[in-house]
Formats: structure tokens, sequence, C-alpha cells
């Protein structure tokens, strides 16, 4: 489907539900969280977090023989 048709198969919709006030207040309470979804930027998409894992797969482990240094590598990056 291309961009010109799901617009106006969106618009279709919307004139279908503009009559409700439930209806209209279920689509604007779905519009804001898709919207909130799209500017988070602590959100991962699923693609990037297994793009993440594969790449930390491929590297070497770093182990610690206790808490401090641990703490002293975290505080040197």
């Amino acid at each position: 489907m291309t961009s010109v048709q799901l617009n106006a198969q969106i618009w279709r919709d919307m004139g279908i539900l503009a009559d409700s006030e439930p209806m209209m207040k279920r689509v604007a309470k779905y519009l804001r969280k898709l919207v909130k979804e799209e500017e988070d930027s602590t959100l991962m998409k699923k693609e990037e977090f297994f793009a993440k894992i594969e790449r930390a797969e491929k590297q070497s482990g770093k182990s610690f023989a206790n808490v401090d240094e641990l703490d002293k590598y975290i505080r040197s990056l």
C-alpha cells in the first residue's frame, strides 16, 4: 500500500469514527501514545536491541576480582 493510499484509508476511517466521541477519545489516546514512543529517545527498537546483543557476543568479556575493581573501571569510562 502506498503512502497516498494509506493516508486516504486513514482519513476514510477517521470520517467513520468522527461521529463517536468515545471512539475519538480512544483514537486521541492512542495517537498520543504513538507520538510519545516516537519522541522517546530512551526506547530501543527491537532490531537495535538484538544488534547490540550480537555485537556484545562478539566482544571479549571483562571480569573483575572484586567490586572495587569494577567501580574503578566504570569510573574510568
